[in-house]
């Protein structure tokens, strides 16, 4: 084992591409998955993302997504995928395709706000043609609620009644493969194209499309009706405005339950209030009381 390289990771690495790793940097962590990028032995470099064992879905479920997509939209290349020898986690193994994200370009000002969302709205079109299987994972909208209801009082809930109303009423089409975490960050540029891959399938279940773009919406915050429209008239399938505004309060709200106290919780409070005045049908307000 290389000294610097977490255990996990050499095992991974060994196991599943059949070389050493003999570096390892750490590109991100959340609660129950940490990605690193890894220099092999054989010079190569690869990205291992470990899926702890307590995580929802695993890297065999990640990988079956990205199998399930490859033929519709640009995706790093799979390499392995399975447990990790002497753990209780699996490990997702993928070509490396460099550290420029569309979110880095955006931000060095190499590609322009409008391009990026335009770019995101291509891919997500692309995305959503890709045929659902039975097997694809789901998340049904009682189950959302209540994830989102241990993070948020009741009366949070109960203000944005509406939306769920909206989204619960809505006439169901055929469900398309939603990314779930869609933004500049998640997409990688390379090559001499300069082609967008999207990366990092951990939330790819099958969904309603105005989900997967509202959340994109939301994760980009191109709240604003100009940036939106950005994103929508790039998009190139159908969409239900009203379901898709619902589904950008829901998101919100979830956004601003995951926050953490401070400024960050105190902008998505911003955000939340914004949408409460530009689209009050989705809000439930209290009426003062009256008196005799």
């Amino acid at each position: 084992m290389t000294a610097g390289v977490p255990p996990a990771v050499s095992r991974a690495a060994l196991a599943l591409t059949g070389v050493p790793a003999r570096t390892a940097r750490r590109l991100s962590a959340r609660t129950r998955t940490v990605v690193y990028r890894v220099g092999l032995a054989d010079g190569h470099s690869v990205v291992i993302k470990l899926y702890a064992a307590t995580a929802r879905r695993n890297a065999i479920t990640e990988s079956a997504a990205i199998r399930a997509v490859a033929d519709h939209v640009p995706v790093p290349a799979l390499i392995g995928y399975g447990h990790v020898p002497g753990h209780e986690a699996t490990a997702l193994v993928t070509a490396d395709l460099g550290p420029l994200t569309l979110g880095s370009a955006m931000r060095s000002g190499r590609i322009s706000d409008e391009r990026a969302l335009k770019d995101l709205a291509g891919l997500l079109g692309r995305l959503h043609r890709a045929p659902v299987r039975p097997w694809a994972p789901r998340r049904p909208l009682h189950e959302q609620v209540t994830s989102l209801g241990r993070r948020c009082p009741p009366s949070s809930l109960d203000r944005i009644a509406p939306a769920l109303a909206a989204i619960a009423d809505a006439v169901h089409t055929a469900p398309v493969w939603c990314h779930g975490d869609l933004h500049g960050d998640n997409v990688v540029i390379a090559g001499p194209r300069a082609i967008r891959h999207l990366v990092d399938f951990t939330d790819a279940a099958a969904g309603p499309r105005e989900s997967d773009v509202a959340q994109t919406l939301v994760m980009t915050g191109a709240l604003s009706a100009l940036r939106a429209r950005t994103v929508t008239d790039a998009y190139p399938l159908a969409l239900d405005h009203h379901l898709l505004g619902a589904w950008v309060v829901f998101h919100t709200l979830r956004s601003w339950a995951h926050s953490s106290p401070g400024d960050d919780r105190a902008l998505w409070a911003r955000r939340l209030d914004d949408l409460s005045r530009r689209t009050p049908h989705l809000f439930r307000t209290r009426r003062p009381e009256r008196t005799r």
